[in-house]
């Protein structure tokens, strides 16, 4: 008997074909539960870009896989999860552009970039390389580095220098040879001439008051007023000065602050202040003239400080102050008050030691 045949019962597989075509079958059945993905659409016969100078851009909706990730040259991001409608207009034009752009060269992709900047009315200044807004009124001898910003309305004197990351928020005005570090951020504000405004510097910001409403949750105290900086003021790194709430919080002219300090809403601070780092001031508190606020001192709201007067390091102000002189502790009295209580302290000390009478 041959292999494979036998008599009267007409062919007979051998068992690896069957074993084979059960497998096939299986996994046609699989293949088959499997949803239908269409492929993406090739490069050839995807719609043009049309752009209309004046109007905005037009991008037909392209059919891309929901798991698609488009990767793009060196400087733009790769970006999964891409579908037409989902980003803004310029942004889905200049990914569109980037990857659906048969033989272009980078030229049209800097040209394109020139067009989205063009719509949102921001520009590249000629000293620095910064982008500013048109609506804005800048001096020419002003100079806005690479990476920072001046948003619309804002005004800048001569000579001005703006860091890079510097930020400049609408109808900020900043005096003349005003220096702002990289990473500031000053907005609702202005600042005076010949200031000079470290990095990481935020002015402008809203402050830190809330309501409590019927329902016993908090609510967000509107914060609509400016900040004031007057003229030779020198602001640390890191140093944050809020805006005001019912009154502009103003600082004095040739006032100095240190690092790290922290100037609530509604403050208003007198000419030739000194302020150390780590201080913190709460809201509508009112100080005089030639204060000296030593290292970490605190300063309890609605407080009135009077001038001429200086707080020794961790003092913490809990009542107004309303005759010069030093003062220190914690509530802060006047310093030979402090002294004598810190004496007394320490004797009281050394007698409770074992051994002593």
């Amino acid at each position: 008997m041959r292999r494979g045949f036998s008599w009267g019962c007409g062919p007979i597989k051998p068992v690896s074909c069957i074993f084979s075509s059960s497998l096939s079958q299986k996994s046609e059945k699989k293949k088959k539960k499997l949803p239908r993905v269409p492929p993406p659409q090739p490069i050839s016969q995807c719609p043009p870009i049309t752009y209309t100078p004046g109007r905005s851009l037009c991008i037909p909706r392209m059919p891309l896989r929901p798991s698609l990730s488009l990767s793009m040259s060196p400087g733009w991001a790769a970006i999964s999860t891409f579908r037409s409608g989902v980003f803004p207009s310029h942004f889905r034009a200049l990914i569109a552009h980037k990857c659906y752009s048969s033989s272009n060269s980078g030229d049209d992709d800097a040209s394109l970039s020139e067009e989205v900047m063009g719509q949102s009315m921001f520009e590249k200044w000629h000293n620095g390389g910064g982008l500013f807004h048109k609506s804005s009124c800048i001096d020419p001898t002003a100079v806005i580095e690479a990476g920072s910003i001046v948003h619309p309305k804002a005004v800048l004197g001569a000579n001005v220098h703006l860091g890079s990351g510097a930020v400049v928020g609408p109808s900020v005005k900043i005096g003349h040879s005003a220096k702002i570090g990289y990473n500031a951020v000053v907005c609702n504000c202005s600042i005076g001439e010949s200031c000079i405004i470290h990095s990481g510097v935020c002015i402008g910001q809203d402050g830190f008051g809330f309501l409590v409403d019927a329902h016993g949750n908090l609510v967000k105290k509107p914060q609509l007023l400016y900040a004031r900086i007057g003229n030779h003021v020198e602001i640390g790194a890191n140093s944050c000065i809020d805006r005001g709430s019912w009154r502009d919080t103003v600082i004095g002219d040739h006032t100095k602050i240190d690092n790290l300090v922290q100037i609530a809403h509604n403050v208003v601070i007198g000419k030739c202040c000194i302020i150390c780092g780590q201080v913190g001031v709460a809201g509508s508190v009112m100080i005089g003239d030639n204060v000296t606020l030593g290292g970490k001192v605190a300063i309890r709201d609605h407080v009135k400080i009077s001038s001429k007067v200086r707080f020794a390091a961790n003092s913490c102000v809990t009542k107004d102050i309303t005759e010069p002189g030093d003062y220190g502790g914690f509530p802060a009295v006047p310093i030979h008050e402090w002294r004598r209580q810190v004496a007394s302290i320490n004797r009281v000390g050394r007698r409770s030691r074992p051994g002593n009478t």
